[in-house]
C-alpha cells in the first residue's frame, strides 16, 4: 500500500514540476515567473525526498538540503532584483 501511494505522490511531483515549468515559460510578468520557479524548487525537493525514500538511502536528503538553499537564496535574490535593479548593492 505504502508503495502506491509513493508512486502516486511521485506522479503527482513530476506533473507539477512539468506544470511550473510551463508556468515559467508562458508567465506574462517576472514575478510570476519568479513565483512557480520558486514552487519548481519546493516540488523538485520533494521528489528528491520521495526517491530517497524509496531507495533508502540518506544521501538524497541532503541534496534536497543544497537544493532548498538555493531555492531560496535564488527566490531572495531575484526579487531584490526586481525591486531595486542589482542583486549586490
Amino acid at each position: 500500500m505504502i508503495e502506491t501511494a509513493s508512486q502516486f505522490a511521485f506522479g503527482c511531483f513530476a506533473l507539477a514540476v512539468l506544470l511550473n515549468l510551463w508556468k515559467v515559460v508562458t508567465a506574462p510578468e517576472i514575478a510570476d515567473r519568479i513565483l512557480a520557479l520558486d514552487t519548481m524548487f519546493i516540488n523538485a525537493i520533494a521528489l528528491m525526498v520521495l526517491y530517497g525514500m524509496a531507495l533508502g538511502t540518506s544521501i538524497f536528503f541532503e541534496g534536497a538540503m543544497i537544493i532548498a538553499m538555493l531555492g531560496f537564496v535564488s527566490t531572495v535574490a531575484y526579487a531584490r532584483f526586481i525591486l531595486r535593479g542589482n542583486i549586490i548593492e
